[in-house]
């Protein structure tokens, strides 16, 4: 019984996995077809209602050029219905007409109007723009066309046909001519649409223009002109041909149905003998009772959105699905897991327990280290401290001599102005004693300043970055070396420009330059022509000091290990004071560095601009 009702159980669940994932297919195959079916007809809609827009639009275009086109020629006939020399001619019996045949020739090439001719009373062409031309509309009969009687009884008259002599279709725009209350003849300009006709063949969209009677009169498609929307009884088919000089062949129902009403919708219409959908948009036209009509090739666009909607929706039912088999697959191994990782629990247990004691001695073991390694930073740091403050003393060791020169001067000529002043005092001369007694001021604070830069200069405290005028710090250095300079006779070059601004500790950067020109004073001894040539460069977003002179330079052995602690090429060095300064200038965000020279040595202090 107990080993029964395991397997049992097993067996059960083993069903239960399987029906999940049958209904999970057939759930899919469900929703993927629904989904298909509902997303691509509305799919088909939409690209069906944008097509619809962009045949409207296209057929709205192509009217605004039929119309502009028209309006052209309408104002052409009345223009000449009111010319004196028409009225001349249809009034005058032997009227020279040659004058008007060539202005009717003339404003016909500038219109580019098919013909214009003046036809008489009686109905005989009198004058026309192609009178020069093999086929000529002068002394042709027309006094049966509908347009000549219609504007003789009306005043003016649309009419389009095909030409009797010229045999080409054309709209034939006539105006009545007057003479008082008498009318005296018609004045008719015919317009051919040959160059309108290729632009719409040339669009790809089949476009024609039908009149109040159903029949085709301009068009893309050669083979649809003169036929018609509907079949036409035998009556109206009779007079159409008449009025229209047509031959039997025309006025033939167009290869396919043209839909009834303004509604844009789909049709299948014929072109090269191939059954093609189309989008038919129609659209009425200034001329009164003509529509035009386009048939917009929707090039599978319908079909293409259906697809790749259809395609999207068995996707987007794919990926639904697929994340729900992936969380049940998830499901099922979920509950196998649990049951290993419940047994791997206990183990895991069981070795954490083991390897807590050993990472418990780690960790005390690695704050152990911390904590040296902290002390031992701070140690470094203080040390270092006191080695930039020990370069201090000893460059101010080795500048003493120097300053104490340079103190010298300013009393031994106090001690001379007081004299002087003693003496012009007892002369009652204090005018004279003021100006030995101001004098006696100005080297009193000389000293002063002397001093002051000794004490600042020797003092102990902690950087502070901020924004130093270098030309301070340059001044600042040579009030501490200048007298030892001066008694070494050694020519100093400092370039005067624009002061620049650095980000530094105004007073290790005095230290820094200090070292760097005692180094350079002190390469220079017993050299008749010593010199030391300061210079400052703007480079981009930093800014450089150069430090050169024309001494015996770095030799190549010393050159590589040249900021490496205790070495050194002075016999009484320590190897201290670049290694100092290196560290200084680090310590600012800059770099220390000697630079190649034709002659001497050249170092180069390079600090970010503030």
């Amino acid at each position: 019984m107990n080993s029964a009702r395991p397997a049992s159980s097993r067996g059960n669940g083993h069903r239960r996995q399987l029906g999940l994932w049958a209904g999970l297919v057939l759930g899919w195959l469900i929703a993927a077809t629904a989904g298909a079916y509902a997303l691509g007809e509305t799919a088909r809609k939409e690209a069906a209602a944008e097509l619809a827009r962009q045949s409207e639009a296209a057929a709205a275009l192509h009217a605004a050029v039929l119309r502009s086109e028209l309006e052209k020629y309408r104002a052409l006939a009345p223009a000449m219905a009111t010319d004196a020399d028409v009225a001349r001619l249809l009034t005058t019996p032997r009227f020279d007409a040659r004058p008007l045949n060539q202005r009717l020739e003339a404003l016909a090439d500038q219109t580019r109007a098919s013909a214009i001719y003046v036809i008489g009373a009686d109905g005989v062409t009198r004058a026309a723009s192609n009178w020069n031309h093999p086929v000529t509309f002068i002394g042709a009969d027309y006094s049966f066309r509908p347009y000549f009687n219609k504007a003789m009884r009306d005043g003016s008259a649309e009419f389009f046909a095909l030409g009797t002599v010229s045999g080409k279709p054309g709209l034939f725009l006539a105006r009545r001519v007057v003479e008082g209350a008498r009318a005296i003849g018609v004045v008719v300009v015919k317009v051919e649409f040959d160059a309108l006709e290729a632009e719409w063949r040339a669009s790809g969209e089949p476009a024609y223009v039908v009149d109040p009677g159903g029949v085709v009169l301009i068009t893309s498609i050669p083979d649809w002109r003169f036929r018609t929307l509907r079949p036409m009884d035998a009556e109206s088919r009779r007079l159409t041909l008449a009025d229209q000089t047509l031959t039997d062949g025309a006025l033939k129902p167009l290869p396919f149905h043209t839909p009834q009403g303004g509604k844009t919708q789909r049709v299948e219409a014929p072109l090269e003998g191939v059954p093609r959908p189309w989008m038919h948009a129609r659209v009425d036209t200034m001329t009164p009772g003509w529509t035009l009509h386009l048939l917009t090739p929707d090039r599978g666009a319908i079909e293409t959105n259906v697809a790749n909607a259809r395609t999207l929706a068995v996707l987007i039912a794919t990926l639904a699905f697929g994340v729900a088999a992936v969380l049940l697959r998830r499901r099922q191994q979920a509950a196998a897991r649990q049951r290993t990782a419940e047994a791997a629990r206990l183990e895991l247990e069981r070795r954490i327990e083991e390897r807590t004691h050993d990472l418990r001695q780690a960790n005390i073991a690695l704050n152990r280290q911390i904590e040296e390694r902290v002390r031992a930073e701070a140690s470094r740091e203080a040390l270092r401290d006191e080695l930039v403050q020990a370069g201090k003393l000893a460059a101010l060791g080795q500048i003493a001599a120097g300053v104490a020169h340079e103190i010298n001067q300013p009393v031994a000529a106090i001690r001379t102005q007081a004299e002087t002043a003693s003496a012009y005092l007892q002369r009652d001369q204090g005018a004279k004693a003021a100006r030995a007694l101001s004098r006696i001021g100005d080297l009193t604070a000389r000293i002063g300043a002397i001093t002051h830069e000794l004490r600042v200069f020797s003092r102990k405290a902690e950087p502070q970055l901020r924004p130093v005028s270098l030309n301070e710090a340059i001044d600042g250095a040579l009030l501490l070396l200048g007298g030892r300079l001066r008694q070494a006779g050694v020519r100093l070059t400092r370039p005067r420009g624009e002061d620049m601004m650095v980000v530094a500790d105004r007073f290790r950067l005095e230290q820094v330059i200090v070292n760097l020109m005692q180094n350079a004073a002190e390469a220079l001894e017993g050299r008749p022509d010593g010199h030391i040539t300061l210079a400052v460069e703007r480079i981009a977003d930093q800014v450089e000091l150069r430090v050169a002179d024309n001494g015996p330079g770095v030799t190549d052995e010393i050159r590589d290990q040249l900021f490496t602690p205790f070495v050194t090429s002075k016999a009484n060095g320590l190897g201290l004071g670049l290694v100092i300064s290196r560290d200084i200038v680090a310590g600012f965000g800059g770099e220390l560095d000697l630079r190649s020279a034709a002659a001497g040595a050249a170092f180069t202090i390079r600090l970010k601009a503030a």
